[in-house]
């Protein structure tokens, strides 16, 4: 205030000393209360002058105040770990283009790298696939191939075997399809049916005898032979009074009816991979047809006695057994010639091919066989395979009345009467036939198919032979029997001798 005054006292005397200087003066005056009053306003408004501290408790007083100010952060703010981990990686991605660049051609390169090592890995795995496919295609072609499937067999419990009622009389003949979900059979009741093999029910039922009508088609005599294409396509039966019915698998629809044979039509087979059907009769002749153009196609002769087995696969050939004529015989269609095979003594009533190159008979003398195309001769025979009937010292073997085989295994199965299936081991080369185990099944066992995969095993059972009623077992029952196939271990795959 003092000082202020004395400013004063001094501009007053300068005034009264120039004149023209009262303006200037009163300028001045009112500057420097401006001054006054901005100072006032910056104290706080109070009037107040603020104490000057002293240099060393001023600094001490801002780092107090910056450290408070670094306290009252919240959390959203920069020091918080993912923040500082964002700005390292941004620090980390801080790139120029060009190395951006790079550094994705870099990753689009390794991608590529890895999918082609897949797909080359891929690729080498199916051309395995198919190398091992084709050569098993070769061996069977070469009838060469053998699976080894017996070892790994084992006999089923009898609690497991279904069987399936639904003929009257005497199962005669039956087949399971290419899917082995479904067997069809027949009977001499002149009836087909159609059974899904999961569930054991009736699909379809064809009504034969009294029951045919125009509108209803069906066989009106005992059906002897069926046989079903390898593409499930189409059913094809025979019966005693000379006919040969095609129908739709899938629907159970009549198709087709072929006339030609003189006899009885004991034996149908469909040529793998194809719609040819070959047929074989009491009239000792075999006929080649070719259902998918409803067409005759020839006649082929030979046999001296009646017809009573017929198998085929792939080949354009197929193979018969000539009932009481001794012989087996293998017709070549394309060069219209036969093969003939000699070994049993009596009658031989069913054949089955097991590969392209061998095949087993069965004969009312009770004897089994092995043959191979590349001998007359029986590769090997076991005489009296299921046992004897009949009293002491009028003791006579059991008639083999079915064969099957596992197609390119070394398992085959016969039927008899004798209460009992009989699986066999073929040795090596067919050069050998040993038992496995025995089924016990009640009644003639007049036809035997083994599923596709090998899984199961159909009998076909009646109280009476399939071809006659020189025997009747009462205690027997005319159904299908399903024989499931364990098996314990993994099967092998080999070529035979001299492949």
């Amino acid at each position: 205030v003092l000082w202020e005054k004395s400013g004063e006292m001094v501009q007053r005397a300068a005034c009264r000393k120039r004149p023209g200087s009262g303006s200037m003066a009163a300028g001045g005056i009112s500057r420097k209360k401006q001054r006054r009053d901005t100072s006032a306003a910056t104290s706080g408004g109070t009037g107040r002058k603020r104490r000057k501290l002293p240099v060393a408790e001023e600094n001490s007083w801002q780092k107090a105040g910056s450290k408070l100010n670094e306290e009252i952060s919240s959390d959203s703010e920069s020091d918080s770990p993912a923040k500082k981990k964002n700005n390292e990686a941004e620090e980390e991605i801080d790139e120029t283009p060009q190395e951006k660049k790079l550094r994705l051609a870099k990753l689009y390169l390794e991608q590529l790298r890895q999918q082609e090592e897949e797909k080359a890995e891929e690729e080498a795995l199916e051309r395995d696939l198919v190398a091992g496919r084709l050569k098993e295609d070769v061996l069977e072609q070469k009838g060469k191939l053998q699976r080894q499937i017996a070892k790994s067999l084992q006999l089923p419990d009898r609690a497991d075997i279904r069987v399936l009622r639904g003929h009257r009389l005497p199962i005669t003949c039956l087949v399971v399809s290419p899917d082995d979900k479904y067997i069809f059979s027949a009977a001499k009741d002149c009836s087909i049916i159609k059974w899904d093999v999961e569930s054991g029910k009736k699909l379809h039922v064809i009504h034969g005898g009294k029951k045919v009508t125009e509108e209803n088609h069906g066989h009106t005599a005992h059906i002897l032979a069926m046989a079903i294409s390898s593409d499930g396509k189409y059913l094809a039966t025979g019966d005693k009074s000379k006919l040969i019915m095609i129908w739709e698998a899938a629907t159970c629809r009549h198709l087709y009816k072929f006339t030609g044979h003189r006899d009885a039509v004991s034996g149908l087979s469909f040529r793998k991979g194809t719609h040819q059907l070959y047929s074989a009769s009491h009239d000792r002749s075999v006929k080649v047809w070719n259902v998918a153009e409803n067409a005759y196609v020839e006649t082929l002769f030979g046999h001296q006695d009646v017809i009573t087995g017929l198998d085929s696969l792939s080949r354009e050939c197929c193979v018969t057994s000539g009932g009481r004529d001794g012989t087996v015989r293998v017709w070549k269609i394309p060069e219209e010639s036969q093969l003939v095979f000699y070994g049993h003594q009596g009658s031989i009533d069913c054949i089955q091919l097991i590969n392209e190159e061998h095949m087993v008979s069965g004969a009312d003398d009770g004897s089994v066989a092995l043959w191979g195309l590349s001998k007359k001769k029986p590769l090997t025979t076991v005489k009296k395979a299921h046992g004897f009937q009949g009293a002491q010292g009028l003791e006579q073997p059991y008639w083999i009345t079915s064969v099957a085989a596992l197609l390119n295994s070394d398992v085959v199965a016969t039927g008899s009467h004798s209460t009992s299936v009989k699986l066999w081991k073929c040795g090596e080369g067919f050069r050998k036939l040993q038992p496995l185990f025995d089924i016990p099944l009640v009644g003639f066992v007049n036809s035997l198919k083994f599923s596709n995969t090998g899984n199961f095993l159909v009998a076909g059972i009646g109280q009476e032979h399939r071809l006659g009623r020189w025997w009747r077992i009462k205690e027997a029952k005319n159904s299908i029997c399903i024989i499931p196939l364990k098996k314990t271990a993994g099967n092998t795959e080999i070529p035979m001798e001299g492949s």
